[in-house]
């Protein structure tokens, strides 16, 4: 049976930099006989099929290594999705129960480009633990905390001495390097990948806000941002992304895909400012909120994209979206350019 799930640490609020969704990698490990490494970033916590086996025993929905029958431990090597900081590890255990790992723990480096997974493995890679060793509980999500504000593009899970691991999530913020981005050059502002944030939402009961800034386009329905059916007249539907970097949009993408029968009727979006505020308060009465895009119609699973529609275009840290009266949208992207303070 899945465990109950704990009360989730603040830092579990932050973007997994190892999920597959948003590029994150498994390199190498030591042995996956039982169940693929590449099973530890995918979304979710991990299902159990009780009678489902394959030709190497049973089928498990995640990482699971042979018993070790020689000295040493199984390990496997990461490559996060972005680069960020770190700021705490979830190794979830579910459904591992007679065959989790004992102990845990996680080393890190700082590589540029995309080395081999035996230059990881080699003497000229440097690792630095960010995790000493550390107890695992079985069917649990074993969640640890992390101080440290090094800048990290892989890491190795180490377990002792062997056994099963469902997923690994890596929590933090996305390190971008701005200095990079020359002129005008045109970014998505709203992009998970770039470092931009879903901070606030009024309603997300069928799926999450986070999806909206996910990259592609949404896999199913599920993959996206969806409110209940909502029966107050007028009502108004919203979420806050916090932009990547203060920036001026140009154009607006509003995607519906895989939303059919429950795409909104109509949508709106605004801008907010807050480069030289204190303001912490997103849904503040006081605030200022500025229209980029006047209401329009969408269409059931459709791209929409708005540049002439555009009335202010900025500069902004924060957008609103609003749909009226409620339903899923896929993704949302904010391309423009970003504004740097002289």
């Amino acid at each position: 049976m899945e465990s109950v799930k704990k009360e989730q640490p603040a830092f579990t609020t932050l973007i997994d930099l190892a999920s597959e969704r948003i590029g994150g990698k498994t390199i190498a490990c030591s042995d996956d006989f039982f169940a693929e490494k590449e099973n530890l970033l995918k979304p979710g916590r991990g299902i159990f099929i009780a009678d489902k086996y394959t030709d190497h025993g049973k089928w498990m929905d995640g990482w699971e290594s042979r018993r070790k029958r020689t000295p040493g431990n199984d390990w496997c090597i990461i490559k996060l999705g972005p680069s960020g900081i770190i700021r705490g590890f979830d190794i979830d255990t579910n459904y591992f129960l007679g065959n989790h790992p004992p102990f845990a723990s996680v080393d890190a480096c700082s590589m540029e480009g995309n080395p081999s997974g035996d230059y990881l493995q080699s003497a000229r890679t440097t690792w630095v633990e960010l995790l000493p060793k550390s107890p695992l509980n079985p069917g649990s999500q074993n969640l640890f905390p992390l101080t440290d504000d090094k800048i990290w593009t892989h890491l190795r899970l180490n377990i002792f001495p062997d056994g099963g691991v469902a997923r690994f999530k890596v929590y933090g913020d996305v390190y971008k390097n701005w200095d990079l981005v020359i002129g005008k050059e045109t970014v998505d502002l709203a992009a998970a990948t770039n470092g931009a944030k879903a901070v606030l939402c009024n309603d997300m009961f069928f799926s999450h806000m986070d999806n909206l800034i996910m990259p592609g386009r949404g896999v199913n329905m599920g993959d996206g941002w969806e409110t209940k059916r909502n029966r107050t007249p007028n009502n108004r539907d919203w979420v806050i992304v916090e932009l990547a970097h203060p920036g001026i949009i140009e154009r607006l993408l509003v995607d519906t895909c895989h939303f059919k029968g429950n795409y909104p009727d109509t949508c709106m979006i605004e801008g907010l400012n807050l480069e030289n505020s204190k303001q912490t308060d997103l849904n503040a009465a006081e605030l200022q909120w500025t229209e980029i895009l006047p209401k329009v119609k969408l269409q059931p699973n459709q791209e929409r994209f708005f540049r002439n529609e555009i009335t202010n275009p900025g500069p902004y840290t924060h957008i609103r979206l609003n749909i009226y009266p409620d339903g899923g949208v896929s993704r949302l992207r904010a391309f423009g350019y970003l504004h740097r303070e002289k």
